[in-house]
Order: C-alpha cells, then structure tokens, then sequence
C-alpha cells in the first residue's frame, strides 16, 4: 500500500498504530497524522529503535494493514 493512502486516512489508521505500539499516546498520534518520519520517529523514541529498525517496523505494519 503506497504510504500517502495511509497518510490520507490516519484517522482509520491510527487506532491500528496504536495496537501495534502500545506506548504511542494520542498526542503522539496527533503529532504524527500520518506523517511517515514522525510515526518512524516515535518508535526509535518509545522503543529505543535504530532508525533502521523503525523503518523496518513500519515497513511491515503498513504491509500488513493493507492486506486487511
């Protein structure tokens, strides 16, 4: 799924996010709407990620959000 569907419909998104990271708070949330970097950004925050890692952890969230 091209990340600007996920970009587009956050709010449908995030609750997703959520269940996958857990630490991410709503303001968190807020703060990224969609925004690739900032969700990648608060994972490296939250979970102590390499950025690397961060974007792999997305990679394979937005994989599997869009299959369902």
């Amino acid at each position: 799924m091209a990340w600007d569907v996920i970009e587009g419909k956050w709010k449908q998104f995030r609750g997703k996010a959520q269940e996958e990271w857990g630490k991410l708070t709503d303001d968190d949330l807020d703060v990224i709407n969609g925004n690739r970097d900032q969700l990648e950004g608060k994972i490296q925050e939250h979970y102590g990620k390499t950025k690397d890692e961060a974007r792999e952890a997305v990679n394979s969230w937005s994989t599997r959000v869009s299959a369902m």
